[in-house]
Formats: C-alpha cells, structure tokens, sequence
C-alpha cells in the first residue's frame, strides 16, 4: 500500500464520520468511536513506513480539504486509542470520544478498563469521568479488587471502599485539630460525594442514628443501607488512630441493627470504621469479618 493510498482512507473514513455526526441517531458515539480507531490503526501503519513526520503532513492535507479538528496532537490521540485497543483495552462503544480523551493519559490497561466500565454502568458523563479519575480512584482501591477486576470475579461490599477516603474540606477546618463533629458535617453536606467512595448501590438513612440500648441511648455516625447487596451499613468515624475499642463498639452497633431493624430477608449488617489512621493488626485479629477499616484524608 503506497502513502497516497494510507491518506485517502483515512480521509473517506473521516468524511463519512462527518457526514453521520450531523445524524441525529443513537448509534453515533459508537460510529464515531470505530471510526478513530481505524484512522489510528491506518496512522500507526503508515507510520511504521513514512516516519512520524508523517502524522504533520496528513495534519496539514485534511485541515486543508475536510476542516479543524484534525491537528497533529488529535491524529496521535486517534493512533494511541488504537495502540490501546490493540493492547487489551475494552472497545467502548457506548461513550464518547471526550470519555476516551479522559482516560488516554493513563498508562494501567487495567485501570483504563475500571473507568471506561463505571462509566457506562453508571451513565457518568465525561465531566464526571475526569473527576473520578482526578481523585484517583481505581489507585486507591485494594489490590485484591484489582486483582478480582482483572480476572471477572465476584467482589463484594468492601471490595469498592477506596482508600484512603476523601472528604471534602468546605469549610476550610484545621485539619490537625478537626473534631468528629466537624468531620460528620463535611460528609453529611456533601452526602453524594461521600457515598461514591464507599462504591456502587449506597443510599443514606440517617446520620446520628439513635437507639436505645437498656437505659442508655447511642448513636451511629452515620446508618447507610446498600441496595446491590442487601445490607444495612453502620458508618463510625474517628478522629484518632484506629482502637481496638472501636471495633468493640460499632460491633455492639451492628448487632443491635441486625436484631431490631433488618428483617429477614436482608443480609447482617457490616461496618465501616473511618478512622483518621487504620490499624490493620487490630481487625486481623478481630473475630468479625463484616468490619472494615479505612483512612480519611480531607482536602
């Protein structure tokens, strides 16, 4: 194939995608998505035989002929969303191309394919996309969900609580002298954003959750309830490292949603302690699998 040839595919290909962007139909993201990786595949081969120049040469002839949007830095993008594709990326046909713009300057396949899949189940725009990805979030999931990501296995509830979780500083609180109270607003403010970092189907009940226990009333930081898996969620926040009297406590907590309020069809109640340091030792010698442990950073 001689390099006039590379180029007229690639601009029939580009032309038509044109053409089918002014149709309004359902079905143009995922045209429009094929169409780059075929212009990326032409790219990378042409490349292989012209040199990278010839990516500047092609620039200039289809900015000339078709109009803007065919710079140099756009060509590359279409030849490295390609060059992933190629290396085991998801194809994803059901985004658009400013989903994949988002995703292209991360290097981990694996880590491209969380985003591209949370981005189609949960419907997130390429807005929403960017600020997942700001915040680091596949990086701060454990490495045995990662691991159970890559081979298609079952995960479960705790499988997606990132960690470290990030709360959001909206009042500009010293951090150093900031008070459980304090901490407890900054999430119940912000409540969607706190339920993204515990992961997929939480919703929120209430927070100080009162229960009367013999005499003595209690209460729960925060009481979630997880759709996906059935199961009421005990939240306990701490601004101190991790004790291994929490864990004595939002046990007693657990317990007492599980005996009072759950009904038979729900699954035991799990906890969450937040902590300000984990201590892991303390829940891996603990008795009870369903509590969790996690860091907080606020920023």
């Amino acid at each position: 194939m001689n390099k006039i040839n590379y180029y007229n595919e690639i601009k029939s290909k580009l032309i038509d995608n044109e053409v089918y962007k002014r149709v309004k139909d359902y079905s143009k993201n995922r045209n429009e998505i094929s169409t780059y990786y075929e212009v990326g595949g032409l790219l990378f081969e042409a490349g292989k035989k012209y040199g990278e120049k010839i990516i500047n040469n092609y620039s200039k002839k289809l900015t000339s002929e078709i109009g803007g949007g065919y710079g140099v830095s756009n060509l590359k993008r279409m030849r490295q969303f390609y060059c992933l594709i190629e290396k085991g990326v998801a194809m994803p046909h059901q985004l658009s191309w400013s989903h994949i713009l988002s995703s292209l300057p991360i290097d981990n396949i694996n880590e491209i394919n969380y985003y591209i899949d949370i981005s189609i189940k949960q419907s997130l725009s390429y807005r929403k996309l960017r600020e997942r990805i700001k915040n680091k979030e596949y990086q701060r999931l454990d490495d045995n969900t990662k691991l159970k990501l890559i081979n298609k296995e079952e995960t479960i509830v705790s499988d997606f609580i990132k960690n470290p979780i990030v709360i959001k500083n909206k009042y500009n609180y010293d951090i150093e002298n900031i008070s459980e109270k304090m901490l407890q607003r900054l999430i119940f403010e912000d409540i969607p954003s706190f339920l993204k970092e515990l992961g997929d189907g939480f919703s929120f009940i209430e927070n100080e959750y009162k229960i009367k226990m013999g005499n003595t009333y209690n209460y729960i930081d925060l009481l979630l309830f997880n759709i996906k898996f059935n199961c009421y969620v005990v939240i306990e926040l701490k601004v101190c490292e991790l004790k291994k009297e929490h864990i004595g406590q939002i046990g007693v907590y657990m317990n007492y949603i599980d005996k009072h309020i759950k009904n038979i069809n729900q699954d035991k109640t799990i906890g969450i302690i937040i902590s300000r340091r984990d201590n892991h030792y303390y829940i891996e010698y603990s008795s009870d699998n369903r509590i969790y442990t996690r860091d907080y950073v606020i920023n």
